[in-house]
């Protein structure tokens, strides 16, 4: 089975959390200093909010499989499409160990395909800048700055 998944970022996170808890009639699956993450299951969206990021909105938006088969395939979607395709492999990011590759739309909106391996108690595993300028989750900006970005933030 995929998940949808969509990362906000918010200035305020306890009153966003208050928020979407009362929206989802569902509390946080987890909840850090910087980051809440709901794992919904009707519909199935993992939906997460944090304080990383340059303004509020939506961050990135992206498929969770439930097995790396699923994330072999999306792979190879965007392969076949021509997509510019970033390629994080195994990685640290928003509380979880995954492995990960990133796509980016027309629109330069980036999308993130994972499958997570394993919870993490800190957002990467890599020096963090401050909360308030830190990207959410690697996604890249747009595919000529993915690599860039990717290096300079997981």
């Amino acid at each position: 089975m995929k998940r949808f998944h969509v990362h906000l970022h918010v200035d305020d996170l306890n009153r966003s959390i208050g928020f979407y808890s009362q929206l989802f009639a569902a509390q946080p699956a987890r909840i850090e200093a910087d980051y809440a993450k709901w794992m919904l299951e009707d519909p199935p969206v993992n939906f997460a909010i944090s304080t990383r990021g340059s303004k509020p909105g939506i961050d990135h938006l992206g498929i969770q499989t439930d097995d790396a088969d699923e994330l072999t395939a999306l792979k190879a979607r965007a392969q076949a499409a021509d997509m510019a395709l970033l390629d994080e492999g195994t990685t640290t990011c928003c509380y979880a160990r995954s492995e990960k590759h990133w796509v980016t739309d027309p629109q330069g909106v980036a999308w993130e395909h994972f499958h997570t391996l394993g919870n993490i108690p800190v957002f990467n595993e890599a020096p963090q800048p401050a909360p308030s300028t830190a990207p959410a989750c690697c996604a890249p900006s747009d595919s000529r700055a993915a690599a860039k970005r990717a290096a300079s933030c997981c």
